[in-house]
């Protein structure tokens, strides 16, 4: 009688959006273990992202294995493509394997990983996995400009931007910061409304950070109004000015910049 073997391991693990080794050290040591590697790479795009997100690494010794995909807001074809990738994997945890699976920025935030982990447990209720957290674009874009993402009891709202204005506008007069995510092609009209509402100065932008053609700015004036500027882009907005919730008053700063300066 043959004996079975154990099945393999899935493990996904988020690499953070762009700029390199933004990855938990416990990721990496789990990466470290798998015997197949597969990143993602959009067929618009002549090298992945995710796989630019290990830049400096010392890459671990596996078979590594790219998963070309198309960016479609269908959600049926979404579907469809995960479970046939989801099949493929079937094979290779089948011998017993252990698969990691890249992914761009967070594994669960507006990611397509989503599709694939929920196909794979479908074909295989048994599926041993974890799924390891990532950097979203948000949190690096507000580190990279010391931007405070929520303070207090501020309430933030992570919005794709809405196809309309007048909605994006009711979102903004309704919280106190929002986070912009998949604007597009509607970054001109995003721009327009931000000046009527006059808090451009409140915000922060950046596309494709990390990458050697990032754009970023700070209050947005010298931001193109172009469509493509769009793209890969995510924008922090305030409605107000952010004020310092514990700020020292003057007199005390001279203070004690005088005793700290003899």
């Amino acid at each position: 009688m043959t004996e079975s073997r154990p099945l393999g391991r899935f493990v996904g693990i988020g690499v953070g959006p762009g700029p390199a080794r933004l990855l938990s050290v416990a990721a990496w040591e789990e990466l470290q273990r798998c015997d197949l590697i597969c990143y993602p790479r959009a067929t618009s795009h002549e090298s992945s992202a995710a796989l630019h997100a290990l830049d400096g690494l010392e890459l671990p010794q596996a078979e590594w294995r790219e998963i070309s995909f198309e960016m479609s807001a269908d959600r049926d074809r979404l579907r469809k493509y995960y479970m046939e990738l989801a099949l493929s994997l079937r094979g290779e945890l089948e011998l017993g394997r252990q698969v990691g699976y890249l992914t761009l920025g967070d594994s669960m935030t507006y990611s397509t990983y989503g599709y694939l982990i929920t196909a794979l447990r479908e074909i295989y209720p048994q599926l041993q996995h974890r799924t390891y957290a990532g950097i979203t674009s948000f949190a690096a874009i507000a580190a990279h400009f010391d931007w405070p993402l929520g303070e207090g009891k501020e309430r933030v709202l992570l919005l794709p931007c809405p196809e309309k204005m007048p909605a994006l506008r009711a979102d903004i007069l309704t919280h106190d910061l929002v986070v912009l995510m998949k604007i597009g092609r509607r970054l001109p009209q995003v721009l327009v409304l931000l000046e009527e509402l006059g808090i451009t100065e409140n915000c922060v932008f950046a596309q494709r950070l990390g990458f050697a053609e990032e754009r970023t700015s700070r209050g947005l004036a010298d931001l193109p109004r172009d469509a493509e500027t769009g793209y890969l882009s995510t924008m922090l907005i305030r409605r107000e000015a952010h004020q310092p919730r514990h700020q020292m008053p003057t007199q005390l700063i001279g203070e004690t910049l005088s005793e700290a300066t003899g």
